[in-house]
C-alpha cells in the first residue's frame, strides 16, 4: 500500500473520532456547568483545556461563555479542531483514499459530512443543542458499523484501527488528567458531593456509566473509575483496551508486510511502562504526571508510525 493512502485512512479515523469525542465533551460540559451555584461559564473553561483549544479560543475571545465556547468546538472556522472542521478532513481524506474503502464506509463518510455541514449552517442554539451532538454520534457510529461490517481484515483495516485507537487513548488520557488539575474549584472538594458528580460526567463523556456500575456497583470512588478508564482490559476507552489494539493491528501489519519497524517496539514498549501496574501505584506516582507521560509517548508512537509507513510519501 502507499504511504499516502495508509495515512489517509490513519487520519480519517483519528478525525472521526475526534468529532465523537468533542460531542461527548460538549455533553459532559453541559453537565458540569449545571452542577455549579454560580457563574456557571467558567466551567467551558475546562472543556476547552480538555479539548486542547483553549489557546486558540482564547485569541479570538477576550472571556469564555457557553455560547462562544460551543460555537468554537462546533463550527468555528479558526478553529481546526472543530468538529465541523474535523469531520470535513475526515471526508476529505476519505475522497483521497476512496478506493480502499469500501461503497458502505465511504457513503457513511460522506454523508455525515453532508449532514453536520447542514445542520451547522449557522450558530447552533441551546435548544437544538442536544440533537445536533446526538445527530454527531449516531454518524460516527454509523461509520463505525459499516467499517466493521464490510471491510476486509487486511492492511486497510488495521490503518484504520490504529488511528481509531491512538485518538482514542489520546482522549481518555486528556479527560482523566483535566479532572484532577482543571475540574475542581479547590483542593477541598475532593471527596465531596461535587467531586462524585463531576467523576460521573467523566464516565458518561466517555460512554462509560453502565459499564463502570455493572463493574463497581453505584458507588463511584475516584480510584476505582481510574483504574476502569485505565486498566480495565474490557472498556473500549479504557488506555488498556486501546493499547492493545494498537498493538495487535501493528502485529498484523508486520506480518502482512514482513517489517517490523520500530513503532511496534514503541508500542510493546509504551503496553509494558505504562500498563503493567497497580492504580495504588499510578496514584502514588500521581495521576498528572502519569498522564502527561503516556500522552507524550503515545504521540511519539503516532509520529514513528507515520515515519514507518511514510505516510507522506
Amino acid at each position: 500500500m502507499l504511504g499516502k493512502t495508509a495515512g489517509g485512512l490513519f487520519w480519517m479515523s483519528r478525525f472521526l473520532e475526534r468529532a465523537e469525542n468533542t460531542a461527548r465533551l460538549l455533553e459532559t460540559g453541559q453537565r458540569m456547568a449545571l452542577t455549579r451555584t454560580k457563574n456557571s461559564d467558567a466551567e467551558w473553561g475546562s472543556v476547552l483545556k480538555t479539548a486542547g483549544v483553549f489557546g486558540g479560543y482564547s485569541a479570538k475571545y477576550d472571556e469564555i461563555s457557553k455560547d462562544n465556547a460551543v460555537d468554537w468546538m462546533l463550527r468555528d472556522a479558526d478553529n481546526p479542531s472543530s468538529i465541523k472542521s474535523v469531520i470535513k478532513q475526515a471526508r476529505d481524506n476519505a475522497r483521497l483514499v476512496r478506493t480502499a474503502l469500501t461503497h458502505d464506509v465511504w457513503s457513511a463518510v460522506n454523508a455525515t459530512w453532508m449532514q453536520i455541514d447542514q445542520a451547522m449552517k449557522r450558530r447552533v442554539n441551546e435548544r437544538d443543542l442536544p440533537g445536533t451532538l446526538e445527530l454527531i454520534r449516531q454518524q460516527a457510529a454509523l461509520v463505525r458499523g459499516a467499517t466493521l461490517g464490510t471491510m476486509l481484515r487486511n492492511d486497510i483495516f488495521d490503518f484504520t484501527r490504529i488511528g481509531t485507537f491512538v485518538e482514542r487513548a489520546d482522549n481518555t488520557g486528556r479527560i482523566l488528567d483535566v479532572k484532577y488539575y482543571v475540574l475542581l474549584p479547590t483542593a477541598f472538594s475532593v471527596g465531596s458531593s461535587l467531586d462524585n458528580i463531576q467523576w460521573e460526567s467523566i464516565l458518561r463523556s466517555v460512554g462509560a456509566g453502565g459499564g463502570y456500575r455493572m463493574t463497581h456497583g453505584q458507588n463511584t470512588r475516584p480510584s476505582e473509575i481510574a483504574q476502569f478508564l485505565i486498566l480495565d482490559q474490557r472498556m473500549p476507552r479504557s488506555l488498556h483496551f486501546c493499547c492493545r489494539k494498537i498493538q495487535e493491528n501493528l502485529s498484523y501489519l508486520s506480518k502482512d508486510y514482513g517489517f517490523m519497524g520500530p513503532s511496534v517496539t514503541a508500542a510493546d514498549a509504551l503496553s509494558e511502562k505504562y500498563l503493567d501496574r497497580q492504580i495504588s501505584d499510578i496514584f502514588d506516582l500521581g495521576l498528572h504526571e502519569y498522564i502527561q507521560d503516556f500522552l507524550k509517548d503515545l504521540g511519539n508512537l503516532s509520529r514513528q508510525i507515520e515515519v514507518d509507513y511514510r505516510f507522506y510519501e
